[in-house]
Formats: C-alpha cells, sequence, structure tokens
C-alpha cells in the first residue's frame, strides 16, 4: 500500500503562484511514476503533469511552460510548481503514484487551487 498526501494548495491571484508538494509513504518501488491530475466544478479530472522514476515528464499543453513538476527520490516526494496562474486553473489537484511493477495505481485526497481573477 502507499499513501498520498498533498498540500500547498490555496487561493491566489491571477498570475500568481503556487507549490504543491505530495508526500509518498509505504511500500514504494523503484519503477514508478507520479503525477498531477485537477478536476474542475462540474468537469472530468484531467492530466496536469507526471515524471517517472527516471525523471522523464509530461505535461499537459495548457500548463506547459507555467508548470514544472520535479521528485525527490530521496524524500518520495513530488512537487508541482505553477506559475501564471489563471482561473481556469481551478481545480482540486490530485497526486497519483503509479507503481509499474504490480501495476497499481493509488491516488491523495486532493488539494484546492483556486485562482481569482
Amino acid at each position: 500500500q502507499v499513501q498520498l498526501v498533498e498540500s500547498g494548495g490555496g487561493l491566489v491571484q491571477t498570475g500568481g503562484s503556487l507549490r504543491l508538494t505530495c508526500a509518498a509513504s509505504g511500500t514504494i518501488t523503484s519503477m514508478n511514476s507520479m503525477g498531477w491530475y485537477r478536476q474542475a466544478p462540474g468537469k472530468d479530472r484531467e492530466l496536469v503533469s507526471t515524471i517517472t522514476s527516471g525523471g522523464r515528464t509530461n505535461y499537459a499543453d495548457s500548463v506547459k511552460g507555467r508548470f514544472t513538476i520535479s521528485r525527490d527520490g530521496a524524500k518520495n516526494a513530488v512537487y508541482l510548481q505553477m506559475n501564471s496562474l489563471k482561473p481556469d486553473d481551478t481545480g482540486v489537484y490530485y497526486c497519483n503514484y503509479f507503481d509499474s511493477i504490480i501495476s497499481r495505481l493509488y491516488w491523495g485526497q486532493g488539494t484546492q487551487v483556486t485562482v481569482s481573477s
């Protein structure tokens, strides 16, 4: 089992920045990916960004150039630096962890990000 705890959400004005943190604990394997998804009110959950244990990253087109994902293997943590925030970035941001060895996906509880216009 893997437990994920997100932090860093909040209320920010358009153009502002936030840094999200997701800390993983439990059975962490050497082959995995971690990432961030978000869900706006009335919309489906969508990909924001992912990063593999090898450091390969992936971003949604809507956040490219504004968001940066990174991870600290020693701390089993993943971070999402969000700059130039827009009202469309508002939503609940969920961290996930995918164990590539046993093909199991875990989700955090989510952290609210609100960008005011």
